[in-house]
């Protein structure tokens, strides 16, 4: 069995500074895979693939540039994400859930029901 040694600190602080620019609505599932990540349940490998995945997300390397390929360059995020999401759904609980949901008041706390994308 592998000891795993993610630096769980220093991408917490990337996902807070994210998500003050992508907005309520694109962090969300970020925080939902922050908590799977986090939790006993979740297999090593998956804690791998998750933090790699948020790693890609949030930090400033890409493989297509947005600045270059405007529409294009967040493609490659929005996939990547989407397909985390997929397979890592069957840990979400609702207590993760509910988790996500308190910690984007906290940062939101102007969001409304109706807010747009």
């Amino acid at each position: 069995m592998a000891i795993l040694n993610l630096d769980y600190n220093a991408l917490w602080e990337s996902i807070c500074s994210w998500s003050r620019t992508a907005g309520r609505a694109a962090t969300r599932p970020v925080l939902l895979m922050w908590y799977v990540m986090r939790s006993k349940e979740t297999p090593g490998k998956d804690k791998w693939a998750i933090f790699g995945s948020l790693a890609y997300l949030i930090l400033p390397i890409d493989i297509l540039d947005a600045k270059r390929l405007p529409i294009i360059g967040w493609l490659d995020e929005v996939a990547s994400l989407a397909v985390l999401v997929r397979k890592m759904s069957k840990y979400i609980t609702p207590e993760m859930e509910a988790e996500a949901d308190e910690q984007l008041d906290k940062w939101f706390p102007e969001y409304t029901e109706y807010e747009m994308i």
